[in-house]
């Protein structure tokens, strides 16, 4: 254990730490840069029966105007290690490692797997409890262990993918234990030398259009990250779009029923993706055009992205509070249209009143 005792900061200021900018204070807020400081947070909270948040890159959560009655951890964990066995490659991430830095170097080192996920901002601690997913590739197709540290228990454990209970955007972190496990680290099995992933339209498009027949890791990183930056998707000072948190809402999964009520309602072809036993998965972004929002256009200081209808940005002067509640009238009018409740991507911290 670190021989220093834990002495976290007070009323620290979250939206700067966050990529929406909005939001209040953290109560305490102490920043984890091993894994003994992580443990010795855990304990402090728990001792003084206070809740406990962890913070990432800040890119996918909105933190409520009021700000946080708790203590919050900025992991700041580092380090990457790979060893190569039988065509593949482990390669393991601290938590705090940056997402995309990762990707590049894994594609820069010839290992197949994570090329799709290039331009996703964030941290690696953030991939398994969202189940990252982009253009045709998930990041539970690839790991195969989470170091993670057990608040239940106090004690750190190394996860199989297969106890993670990987679903459609979500886990066992985020959806069935929330408040249970810290990640420290995730294992990634990739494919050395391996092809990289083409199955996306969009992707296919791109590559077509540069005259690429036979992609490269390389090439198919370079087009996923034009794609996302023509969609304000990266973060880039220099966007107009940049304070979002990506995609608010889920594309809807529905069934042959729903999918009916949604035809009806729409009197024109819907886009749809097949998904299994006759699901179909739907575009969020199609369904909120088509109930009347428009790209670049919201109340106030908030308004969809001029690039992204999925994507809700912030202007000067915007709040926690004028985020979510676009965000409601968002999901009431497009459920008003079609029948489809849309779920937050993003995960709300503090007092936010809007159901997932």
């Amino acid at each position: 254990m670190s021989p220093n005792p834990l002495t976290p900061l007070e009323h620290v200021p979250l939206a700067p730490r966050c990529t929406m900018g909005v939001g209040g204070p953290a109560r305490y807020l102490v920043e984890a840069r091993d894994e003994d400081t992580v443990i010795e947070a855990a304990r402090w909270a728990a001792a003084r029966r206070l809740p406990l948040r962890v913070l990432g890159g800040g890119s996918n959560i909105v933190v409520a105007d009021e700000g946080v009655d708790g203590l919050v951890v900025q992991i700041g964990l580092r380090g990457i290690t790979a060893r190569e066995a039988d065509q593949a490659v482990e390669v393991t991430a601290a938590a705090g490692e940056p997402w995309d830095a990762l990707v590049a170097h894994a594609v820069e080192s010839g290992w197949a797997g994570l090329e799709c996920l290039s331009g996703i901002p964030g941290l690696v601690g953030a991939t398994p409890m969202q189940n990252v997913g982009a253009y045709g590739q998930e990041v539970s197709q690839t790991v195969t262990a989470v170091r993670v540290l057990d608040r239940r228990s106090g004690s750190i454990a190394t996860l199989a993918a297969a106890a993670c209970g990987f679903g459609y955007r979500t886990s066992r972190f985020k959806h069935d234990e929330p408040d249970r496990y810290i990640v420290l680290a995730v294992t990634y099995r990739l494919v050395l030398g391996g092809p990289p992933t083409v199955r996306y339209a969009d992707l296919e498009r791109d590559l077509r259009a540069r005259g690429i027949t036979t992609p490269s890791l390389r090439d198919v990183r370079t087009s996923v990250l034009g794609i996302r930056r023509a969609k304000s998707m990266v973060l880039d000072p220099a966007d107009e779009n940049r304070r979002s948190c990506g995609s608010f809402f889920l594309n809807p999964i529905v069934d042959p029923a729903q999918l009916a009520r949604v035809e009806r309602a729409a009197h024109a072809p819907v886009p749809r993706w097949p998904e299994s036993d006759g699901w179909v998965k739907l575009s969020a972004a199609w369904l909120i055009e088509r109930a009347g929002f428009r790209r670049g256009e919201g109340p106030g200081p908030v308004a969809l992205s001029t690039r992204h209808s999925l994507a809700i940005v912030c202007r000067e002067g915007a709040r926690a509070a004028d985020v979510t509640a676009f965000a409601a009238a968002i999901r009431a009018r497009v459920e008003a249209h079609f029948g489809v409740h849309l779920v937050l991507e993003p995960v709300l911290w503090g007092e936010l009143c809007l159901r997932p």
